[in-house]
């Protein structure tokens, strides 16, 4: 579809020489919210970062509309020897995005701005890390377990800022088990599940 910002036909991810996920096939609209639920294991986080193309997909096609995303995962993305604003400068300049006192405010990180990233407790490193989803000014926003750390009130805040996101015409993909917007839609990839053990390259010896 035109206003498709993400597109999966028949993708097939690995973890290793293990096929996880076979067949993918879905897409995600603008101002559209998807969440991939499953257990632990089930294949979201490889699907993730196959997206994101952290990985190569073994088979199928991954298209994403002006390779706009951004992707935001357990490991924050932040550098712990930067301070909060040398951080979320670093990523506004990658992507050519806004300047960062709107993130810094509503993540509610002004007061450290100064403070190096190591110094941070795990939650206000978690502040950190999805403040570059407002710094980087991508249309797609790739999450995995975003909530993690996030107190009950700081999880308030994000899905505001998330659902400010899909008002303003963005995208959001994210591996969670709480929800973002009424209106989401969520996949189950254990419909994709596969099994399976991915040739390993060496040829069998010649007689």
């Amino acid at each position: 579809m035109q206003d498709d910002v993400l597109s999966l036909e028949d993708v097939a991810c690995a973890r290793g020489l293990h096929l996880v996920l076979a067949n993918v096939t879905f897409s995600v609209r603008a101002g559209e919210c998807v969440v991939l639920r499953g257990p632990n294991g089930a294949g979201k986080t490889t699907l993730l970062r196959t997206i994101a193309g952290l990985r190569q997909p073994e088979s199928g096609t991954i298209t994403v509309a002006g390779d706009d995303l951004i992707y935001a995962s357990h490991a924050d993305g932040v550098k712990l020897a930067m301070t909060v604003a040398e951080n979320l400068e670093f990523w506004s300049k990658i992507h050519g995005g806004p300047p960062i006192d709107d993130a810094l405010a509503r993540m509610e990180l002004t007061p450290l701005v100064h403070r190096v990233a190591q110094n941070l407790s795990a939650g206000q490193r978690r502040h950190l890390g999805l403040a570059r989803l407002l710094v980087a000014g991508c249309r797609l926003w790739i999450m995995d377990e975003p909530t993690v750390w996030l107190d009950q009130a700081a999880v308030a805040v994000f899905s505001r800022i998330v659902a400010a996101h899909l008002a303003r015409g963005g995208s959001a993909l994210a591996a969670t088990h709480i929800g973002f917007a009424p209106d989401q839609r969520t996949i189950n990839v254990l419909q994709f599940a596969a099994t399976g053990t991915l040739r390993t390259g060496f040829e069998e010896p010649l007689p």
